[in-house]
C-alpha cells in the first residue's frame, strides 16, 4: 500500500481549482500535473498549488507512466471522452458530476471502465455527509421495515448560474450542459435517495420542467439560457417502491422540508435531521446525535476517514484502504431518470427505463 498517490487534474476551471482545495488536505495525495486549454490560467494555477507539470492536451498528462489516476474537471459534455481517455491509458478516474452530458455517455464510461478494469468514480457528496451515514445504519438494522416511498428535493430561491450572478454561462446552456437543475443540484440528491433505497431499477419515469421565473434580458440574451430551472417528476422502482423529485434553481417560495424516506416501521427526514416511528402504539419523534455518532465511529472503526469526503474516498481506495462505493452506477441511475423527465416532458405522457436508453443521444464534444 502506497502512503503517496500520485493523480493528474484534468481542467483548471472552477471545479478544477475546488478539487485542488481539496487535495491540498489530504495527505495521501499528490498532484503532479494539470492540463487545461486556458494556458496562462493552467500556469497560474499550477504556481498556486505548486504543481511542477503543466499541459494544455490532456492526452500528453495522460502519456505520463508515474500517474495513477486522473481527476476530469471539465464541463458535461467533455466528461464522457476525457474519462475514457483517461481509462483506456490505463489510469483510474475520479470525475466530477454529472456522470456526463447524457445517458448513453454516462454508459459509455461505465462499461469503459469495465473493460479496461480501471476504477471510475463520480464525484456524490451527499453520499459522504453525516446525514446519510447514519440514514443508511438505520436503514440497514431494519429501522424502517419495508421501505416503499422515498422524496428528493433541491432547493434555490433564485440561484441560476450566470443569469443570477454567479458561474459562468457554459452552466445554462444544453450544448455544454445539457441539463439545468436537474442536472447541476438534482445528481446530488436522486443519488442520495437511489444509495439509500438500495438502488433499485428505473421502471417508469414521468416528469415536467419549466423555466418561468424572471432574470435580467442581457445576461438571458447573452447566456442563452436553453436548460430548466425547475424539474419535478415521479419514478416508479423495483421492489413496489416510488420516488418524486423536485428541483429548483429559481421558485417563489420558501425552502422546501428536506428529502425523506418512508418504510412501514419508520421514516427519516434528511434535513433538518429525524427519525419517526411508532412503538407501543405511540408516535415517536426522535432526536438523532448525528455529531456524536460521527465521532465515535471515528475513534472506534477502521478507516472511517474514508468516508468523509468524496476525495477522502477516492484516495483510500486508490490506496487499498477501501472498497469503491458504486458511485458510477448511481450517477448513471440518477442520469437515466432526468433523461426520463426531460423525455416524459416532450412527449407529454410516462415513459419506460428501456424507452429512455433507446431516446439517449449521445452529447459528448469532441477534444
Amino acid at each position: 500500500m502506497s502512503d503517496k498517490v500520485q493523480i493528474g487534474i484534468i481542467g483548471v476551471g472552477q471545479i478544477g481549482k475546488s478539487h485542488l482545495r481539496r487535495y491540498r488536505e489530504i495527505e495521501a495525495i499528490e498532484v503532479v500535473a494539470v492540463a487545461d486549454v486556458n494556458e496562462s490560467e493552467l500556469e497560474r494555477v499550477a504556481g498556486e498549488y505548486a504543481i511542477p507539470n503543466t499541459y494544455t492536451d490532456f492526452r500528453d498528462l495522460l502519456a505520463r507512466d508515474d500517474i495513477q489516476a486522473v481527476d476530469v474537471c471539465m464541463h458535461n459534455n467533455l466528461h464522457a471522452p476525457a474519462t475514457i481517455a483517461g481509462l483506456e491509458s490505463g489510469k483510474h478516474v475520479f470525475c466530477e458530476k454529472p456522470i456526463a452530458g447524457s445517458y448513453i455517455d454516462g454508459k459509455s464510461m461505465v462499461e469503459a471502465a469495465a473493460a479496461t478494469g480501471q476504477k471510475l468514480s463520480i464525484q456524490l457528496a451527499t453520499l459522504f455527509s453525516r446525514e446519510t451515514k447514519v440514514a443508511k445504519r438505520l436503514i440497514d438494522d431494519g429501522r424502517l421495515g419495508r421501505i416503499y416511498h422515498a422524496r428528493s428535493t433541491g432547493y434555490r430561491r433564485r440561484g441560476r448560474p450566470f443569469v443570477d450572478g454567479y458561474g459562468t454561462d457554459n452552466f445554462v446552456k444544453k450544448e455544454v450542459a445539457s441539463g439545468g437543475a436537474l442536472f447541476d443540484m438534482g445528481i446530488y440528491h436522486i443519488a442520495q435517495m437511489l444509495y439509500l433505497l438500495g438502488i433499485p431499477e428505473v421502471e417508469r419515469v414521468s416528469g415536467k420542467t419549466y423555466q418561468e421565473t424572471d432574470m435580467y434580458s442581457e445576461r438571458r440574451e447573452s447566456s442563452g439560457f436553453n436548460v430548466e430551472e425547475l424539474g419535478m417528476g415521479l419514478v416508479r422502482l423495483a421492489g413496489n417502491m416510488t420516488l418524486d423529485i423536485i428541483e429548483a434553481w429559481a421558485i417563489h417560495l420558501d425552502p422546501f422540508e428536506g428529502s425523506y424516506i418512508v418504510g412501514s416501521e419508520g421514516g427519516i427526514r434528511l434535513d433538518p435531521f429525524g427519525f419517526h416511528t411508532t412503538m407501543s402504539d405511540v408516535e415517536m419523534e426522535a432526536t438523532v446525535q448525528l455529531n456524536a455518532a460521527d465521532t465515535r465511529w471515528h475513534r472506534v472503526r477502521e478507516n472511517e476517514d474514508a468516508y468523509d469526503s468524496p476525495h477522502n474516498h477516492w484516495a483510500a481506495v486508490l490506496q487499498g484502504r477501501a472498497d469503491l462505493l458504486p458511485t458510477a452506477e448511481l450517477a448513471l441511475q440518477t442520469m437515466l431518470i432526468s433523461e426520463g423527465i426531460y423525455l416524459s416532458d416532450r412527449l407529454g405522457r410516462e415513459v419506460t427505463a428501456e424507452e429512455i436508453e433507446e431516446h439517449s443521444v449521445s452529447t459528448a464534444l469532441d477534444i
